[in-house]
């Protein structure tokens, strides 16, 4: 248990690099693709391979639970599951344009979803303990988690759909997102993504679930303001950057 705590103290300290250092190093894929990051593949077969991983790795820990049918940390695995269900083998086929993600973007997002999918799972399966009786479903963490949690997700995925269908078939200009909670925020994916394992975090009630989430703002925050800015320039004539935010409404 005392190594586990260490890994999660250590996993704070690397998120907090990489929160500061992406303020200064766009991450290049998507909106910020760049060749400097070499070598680049398919962006599909970029996100499932980056994404797959941590979906199998939970999977295996229910798998080898002690108990695999406990209810509450089969519910746990199945939202856990859900998400990386939809972002491994739904999300990167739906992706229209012939868009690359370089290699080493490819290979950090599967170290770190494969160290995340052992946090999550050896806590859930194997370290949690007598915590997760069947009366956690009906206890205000539980409860409050998941309504958040499921607004996130469908926050998520209808700025996502919003994305897909900016352009119709044949078109190629570039266009400013303004349905849903883009009429917020430039990042409403992001904002749905974060709000979405802000949940997890409640629901679980753990300093794992805190991990991911502090690991998810680290990376998606830095990345929301690039997009802030990059956008910002691209529509000025449109942008209303006293309406907009980066990533959480009427805040930031």
């Amino acid at each position: 248990m005392e190594s586990f705590e260490m890994l999660l103290w250590l996993m704070t300290a690397m998120a907090v690099v990489v929160f500061v250092s992406l303020y200064f190093v766009d991450a290049g894929y998507g909106k910020m693709i760049s060749p400097k990051w070499g070598w680049a593949v398919n962006n599909k077969v970029a996100w499932v391979l980056m994404e797959a991983p941590v979906f199998f790795v939970m999977l295996y820990f229910w798998l080898t639970a002690d108990d695999m049918w406990a209810v509450v940390p089969l519910v746990m695995f199945l939202l856990f599951e859900l998400h990386y269900f939809q972002r491994s083998f739904v999300f990167p086929f739906l992706l229209k344009g012939k868009s690359k993600m370089p290699v080493a973007i490819m290979t950090m997002g599967i170290i770190f979803n494969c160290i995340n999918g052992y946090i999550q799972g050896m806590w859930i399966f194997r370290l949690s303990g007598n915590m997760y009786t069947a009366e956690w479903l009906t206890s205000p963490q539980f409860i409050i988690g998941a309504v958040i949690f499921f607004v996130g997700l469908a926050i998520n995925w209808h700025s996502d759909y919003v994305i897909r269908h900016l352009r119709k078939p044949g078109d190629t200009r570039h266009y400013l997102p303004q349905k849903g909670m883009y009429r917020y925020v430039t990042s409403a994916n992001y904002f749905g993504e974060i709000v979405e394992w802000a949940g997890f975090a409640v629901l679980t009630w753990s300093f794992a679930g805190l991990v991911f989430l502090i690991w998810t703002c680290a990376n998606l925050v830095p990345r929301a303001n690039s997009i802030y800015h990059k956008y910002e320039k691209e529509f000025a004539d449109e942008f209303d950057s006293k309406k907009l935010k980066r990533v959480f409404p009427y805040l930031y």
